[in-house]
């Protein structure tokens, strides 16, 4: 049985199509993919996101649990401040990626994703024996909506009193939002487009997404669903858990080596100093299709012999520049950029060339 966020029937009304997704049933799309892209790109849309989860880690030793059960390092984090990380999984893979917002410094809170809710918390608390932080999951009480687009902050900031201009990016504070108190204000987002992400309780949540949609209906703001986040976030190289890193991938593979801090002691530690030092000898990279096709998660990536060099983690077709583009782990040296890849699809090897991202 699926779990329903607390927005449920509002997508319903909507008229979301409604899917299975980490465990919920959340909204697909409202008004179609490409019509909300858009709207995020270029003026600004609403996401239910409160599929989410959320931990709070408290205590003298909190923080002491959280620089070793993640890769970066926390000792950066000051009150206000959020931070991209992700969770070892002692193999040299990844157990999840997360963000961590420091609110003092005995209190964190920890964002992570819907389908590793369960996964997560027990690393947390496999590890928390030696440090003995008080853990708190709050999953089931919080509601999460991401206000996204150019046109975000204007509409938030109808709101509230909170000045949204001085909270920079990946900083937040906890404020006021349409009379309801205790909202974690977040300059974060998953589309690349800037804009903000709002914590609270479950009970607020209609009151809180009726209120933003009135307050973006002047700047054309629409309800987005999954896909059209799935296609900004890709359009941005972001990495999405359970496609383009996982288990079997490590930090320094998937290119996240600036979120891999060697100045502290963490889990897999050495294994990842080792990974660096050695060099690895598979890289995700971002490739653009160079004849028109749409590449997917699972396609094979091979050479101009038609050796087997890798797989498509993400593809997509890009609405902004309406190209095939996607997310491959490929083996070197075709990771450089330039390079010229193959995606195989439907028995023919389409020709593709591995690009800086973001893509857009």
């Amino acid at each position: 049985m699926e779990k329903r966020t607390a927005l449920y029937n509002k997508h319903v009304s909507l008229g979301a199509k409604m899917v299975p997704f980490a465990g919920f049933e959340m909204p697909v799309q409202y008004s179609g993919v490409t019509e909300e892209h858009f709207a995020v790109r270029e003026k600004v849309g609403i996401f239910d996101v409160s599929h989410m989860g959320q931990f709070f880690v408290e205590g003298p030793s909190a923080k002491d649990l959280l620089q070793y059960i993640t890769t970066n390092n926390v000792d950066l984090l000051e009150d206000g401040k959020a931070q991209y990380s992700c969770l070892p999984n002692g193999n040299g893979g990844i157990v999840d990626d997360l963000i961590i917002y420091k609110m003092n410094d005995e209190k964190y809170f920890v964002v992570v994703n819907a389908s590793n809710i369960d996964k997560d918390w027990k690393q947390f608390q496999k590890y928390n024996d030696r440090f003995g932080a008080k853990l708190t999951n709050a999953s089931d009480e919080m509601s999460l909506i991401a206000i996204q687009g150019p046109k975000a902050t204007e509409t938030l900031q109808k709101l509230t009193d909170t000045n949204l201009s001085e909270i920079p990016y990946y900083h937040f504070v906890e404020g006021t939002v349409d009379g309801v108190s205790n909202v974690i204000i977040s300059n974060t987002g998953y589309t690349g487009s800037g804009g903000f992400e709002i914590y609270f309780k479950n009970e607020d949540a209609l009151k809180l997404w009726d209120a933003l949609t009135e307050a973006g209906k002047e700047f054309g703001l629409i309800p987005c669903g999954l896909a059209s986040r799935d296609t900004l976030r890709l359009e941005k190289g972001f990495c999405l858990y359970g496609n383009d890193i996982d288990d079997t991938t490590s930090p320094l593979e998937a290119g996240l080596g600036w979120i891999t801090k060697f100045d502290k002691d963490f889990v897999d530690r050495e294994f990842l100093a080792k990974q660096k030092e050695e060099g690895i000898s598979r890289k995700l990279v971002g490739f653009e299709m160079q004849e028109r096709a749409i590449p997917r998660h699972g396609y094979v990536v091979v050479d101009s012999e038609g050796n087997e060099i890798g797989v498509v983690t993400s593809g997509t077709m890009s609405p902004m520049k309406s190209i095939g583009i996607g997310l491959a782990y490929v083996a070197k040296p075709n990771f450089k950029v330039g390079s010229d890849i193959f995606i195989q699809i439907r028995n023919k090897n389409v020709p593709a060339k591995v690009v800086k991202t973001p893509f857009v």
